[in-house]
Parts: C-alpha cells; structure tokens; sequence
C-alpha cells in the first residue's frame, strides 16, 4: 500500500472518530481544511451522462443538488462521456484532476468494457490505475460499481461485480457496490435498451451515492 494510500485511510478513520466523539474541527489533529468549497468530479459514462434523460435530471446534477442543502456551494462536476471505459478513464482522468482539482473523485466505469467481454484483470488494472493517479495527487475516491448480464458466462459476470468491492476494500475507497440496485430488474425504472435508466430511477441512485458518502457529508458540514 501506498503512503499517500496510507494517508487517505487515516484520513477517513479521522472523519468517523471526530463524528463519533463529537468533536470540532479544531480538536482533530492534523484536520485538513478547505480553503473554497469542496469539489466532486464523477468520470462515467452513460449511466452517468445521462443517455436517454434531460442532463437535468440526471443523478449527478440531482446530487449536486442534493448536497448543497447540506454543503453550501459544493460543486459536482460532470465528467462523463457516453461510451467511455475504464482505458478511457485512464486516458482522462490526468488532465481532469489537474484542470479541475477535485477533493473527491467518483468514478462510474466498466460497464462498457463488461459488456465487450474486456478480461477482468484488465479492468480491474485501470480502476487501480485511476485510484493510484488520483491518491497521488491527494484526492479521495469512490467507485460506484456496476453488474453486467452473464452473456460471458456466470463465472465472468460475478467477477466483474467483484472487481468494485474488492477494490474498495483493497484502497479503502468509498463504495456504492451496485449504482443500479433495486432498478435493474424493477419494471419502468429502466429504458427500452434494457441498459440505461430512466428519469425515475435517478433519484434512487443518487440516493445511493449520498448514503455511500454520509461521512464525507456530515466531516464536510462540519468545518463549514
């Protein structure tokens, strides 16, 4: 495990023992501080793109939304490109972090490359490659992770829903194990393609993505 690894792992065990006893900022040793609002960069897809919807009302804009009643002036940027795979995100996310500087970066790739067969331990190297560029450079991550139908067989398609939760265990990364539980398989929460979600489903997903991040919130409120 990396140092910087290493720091972000403390850093998280520091937000959920400063919560847990009730105290300040102020009492945390070596609490980092925002200078400006916190930035949230999400490099996905489709999913994420918002294929099918009105940008709108996507999840990530619901989020940014959603997360400003809690944390004034927070910005979610959105980073997604229809069609994009892990090989992609690893391409882009360099530049990404260095225009934009994010605080934390979530990252919502691999159904693509599920979906054409890629090996697992390809995907599986350029999520770690993007959760190494981004602990590098200081940024906390979450994966939100994604399944896929056994068209590969069911040894394939339950490896690749393994690849997230394995890695956030592995990178104590953030984790939304699955972005599309409870959506997948439930009738008019998903678009004609059977892939992408509807305008209904948005609001569970983004949901998801806020539970997932309840400590970073309430750390985040905190030191306002």
């Amino acid at each position: 495990m990396s140092l910087v690894s290493v720091c972000i792992r403390n850093f998280k065990a520091l937000l959920l023992v400063t919560l847990c006893l009730g105290l300040s900022v102020a009492q945390a040793e070596d609490a980092p501080s925002w200078k400006r609002p916190p930035v949230v960069l999400v490099v996905g897809d489709s999913i994420s793109a918002g294929f099918g919807i009105p940008v709108q009302q996507g999840w990530v804009t619901l989020l940014e939304q959603q997360l400003q009643q809690r944390v004034p002036n927070v910005k979610v940027l959105n980073a997604s490109v229809s069609g994009d795979t892990t090989q992609g995100g690893v391409a882009r996310l360099p530049n990404l972090i260095k225009e934009h500087q994010p605080d934390l970066l979530m990252i919502e790739l691999g159904g693509n490359d599920g979906l054409r067969g890629t090996p697992l331990q390809v995907i599986n190297k350029n999520l770690e490659t993007m959760i190494d560029h981004a602990e590098q450079e200081g940024v906390m991550v979450m994966l939100l992770g994604m399944q896929i139908p056994p068209n590969y067989g069911p040894d394939y398609a339950q490896g690749f829903a393994n690849i997230y939760s394995k890695l956030a265990n592995q990178r104590d990364t953030f984790l939304v194990p699955f972005l599309l539980e409870g959506i997948a398989t439930k009738p008019g929460m998903m678009q004609s393609d059977g892939i992408h979600p509807t305008v209904e489903a948005q609001p569970i997903m983004t949901k998801a993505v806020i539970d997932a991040l309840d400590i970073w919130i309430e750390f985040v409120t905190n030191q306002g």
